[in-house]
């Protein structure tokens, strides 16, 4: 039997968690807070991020890093982005042979490195032992056994294989790719377009508006995607265009909603603070931005949805400015 550990007990991390646990895999799942582990191991169930869902018995907790990160044979990383390497710089490889799979969509901020990297680099492992998991799987919809369908990606496509087989059920598909580039950034990229459709969202535009920024922002994904080494087709997959749908559409969206509250007026601190959940594409939105300014790629709308955020830009004017931008032809690249 498989031994799976998962470090991070957030609502996608625990999602995670009880999907392997109801695979018959032995699982730990690694809690940080010390409050609200003693309230798991009580209530076994985790009220704060993922209320209504019981464990299954396969399910251990632990609030002991080491030994999670030694248990198991797959590591699945379910921290957010800004943690990642916080968390992985706290335990030892002390076994080799171990695979990482990372299911945090972002890009570091200042080093501009995607999680596999800083997995890679904390820790010591090979990429080929690396991979990600990724596409349209909020999980509110997967902890209800709603049917949803990812992808696992890795530099070695048979560790991309091995994950896949290790995570897919009758609910949850996964197909698998050696494209982990396209596949991270897919993932890091579309949070940032999911804000930008929140704006317009809160700040009154229509179904048209909306429907111009999912196709062109999946546009500039694909122009700093392919930039960066990732294959262009990645992006028309569901770690790419499947992911950008979901994540602009969906009320379960973090970053949607984030985007959706600046369009209304509110300011972008006050909004952080009463979530209690992490919208990952803020953060992003700042990687973005020193990428386009290192790579000289043009990425309007991600443009836009940085000067909003902290440079206090009117959405009203990003959009003008979006909209009388010089014409030219429609090409996908």
């Amino acid at each position: 039997m498989e031994q799976v550990s998962v470090i991070g007990a957030g609502s996608w991390g625990t999602t995670l968690a009880i999907l392997l646990a109801e695979k018959g895999y032995s699982v730990q799942l690694w809690v940080r807070d010390a409050r609200q582990y003693q309230r798991m191991c009580e209530e076994r169930v985790n009220a704060r991020y993922l209320p209504g869902v019981p464990f299954p018995e396969g399910l251990q907790l632990t609030d002991d890093l080491q030994q999670a990160i030694d248990f198991g044979q797959f590591v699945v990383l379910a921290v957010p982005t800004h943690a990642m390497r916080a968390v992985c710089g706290q335990f030892q490889l002390t076994e080799p042979h171990k695979i990482f799979i990372s299911v945090s969509k972002g890009i570091e901020n200042d080093t501009l490195m995607r999680m596999s990297e800083v997995i890679a680099e904390t820790t010591g492992a090979p990429l080929s032992a690396i991979a990600t998991l990724s596409g349209p799987s909020h999980a509110e919809e997967v902890s209800r056994k709603i049917a949803t369908a990812v992808v696992s990606a890795s530099s070695d496509l048979n560790t991309a294989r091995r994950v896949r087989e290790l995570f897919r059920t009758e609910y949850f598909r996964v197909y698998s790719s050696d494209d982990i580039v396209g596949v991270e950034l897919g993932g890091a990229l579309k949070n940032v377009i999911a804000i930008a459709a929140g704006i317009a969202d809160g700040a009154g535009f229509g179904d048209n508006t909306k429907a111009a920024l999912l196709t062109r922002g999946l546009v500039e994904m694909t122009r700093l995607g392919v930039m960066l080494g990732a294959r262009r087709e990645t992006f028309a997959g569901l770690s790419g265009m499947g992911d950008l749908i979901v994540t602009c559409m969906s009320q379960h969206s973090r970053n949607r909603f984030v985007g959706e509250q600046i369009g209304r007026g509110r300011h972008l601190d006050e909004v952080l603070q009463e979530m209690v959940m992490v919208a990952e594409g803020v953060k992003t939105t700042r990687s973005v931005h020193q990428l386009c300014e290192k790579t000289g790629v043009e990425m309007p709308i991600s443009e836009q949805v940085f000067q909003v955020l902290f440079n206090k830009k009117s959405p009203l004017k990003a959009v003008h400015d979006l909209m009388t931008r010089d014409p030219k032809e429609e090409r996908f690249e």
